[in-house]
């Protein structure tokens, strides 16, 4: 990586002052950090985070990176769920934008199962490349969305995005959404 600064970018919604800066902060030591203050909520959260990362989901991001920064990123998204309590209080979306972009979905609503999502959201990236690969996979894939499934405790692909098609994984079919 280069000694010039990316830019990531940051939207949220009824996030506080004190988290969108400690997020920015963290950020803000590899990125330049563009921010926005979303108008609206999504439907059903009363706080919604998009964060958007302009290099590729995998172990040397995580190495420039630093663990010891991404740790903080997790400790501040906990903190924000155990602030807002149970429920579907708190959306997180973070992707990664390389070839194909890889997007997380962290819509959990139990506290526990949330901060386990977190915790293995970095060793995606050594699967990643197997379940890319996979003969079930349509060609030209542009984007992935993985989500966390609490019965299997691990996160699952759920959407991807080819040919200027959507699909979604259903019984461990992609399947066109029309």
């Amino acid at each position: 990586m280069s000694g010039e600064f990316l830019e990531a970018s940051m939207q949220y919604f009824g996030i506080s002052p004190w988290e969108s800066e400690v997020i920015y902060e963290i950020f803000g030591e590899r990125f330049r950090v563009q921010q926005h203050e979303l108008a609206e909520p999504e439907p059903g959260f009363v706080s919604t985070l998009y964060i958007s990362v302009p290099l590729e989901f995998n172990e040397e991001f995580f190495k420039w990176f630093e663990h010891r920064r991404w740790d903080k990123v997790k400790a501040i998204f906990k903190e924000m769920k155990r602030r807002r309590g149970r429920g579907n209080a708190l959306k997180i979306e973070i992707s990664f934008n390389g070839i194909p972009v890889i997007g997380f979905v962290l819509d959990v609503d139990d506290r526990s199962w949330f901060d386990n999502a977190l915790e293995k959201l970095d060793f995606v990236s050594e699967l990643l490349p197997f379940q890319l690969s996979s003969v079930n996979i349509p060609h030209q894939v542009s984007k992935v969305i993985y989500i966390f499934d609490v019965e299997t405790r691990k996160w699952k692909l759920h959407t991807l995005f080819a040919s200027e098609k959507k699909f979604n994984l259903v019984n461990n079919v992609w399947k066109p959404v029309i």
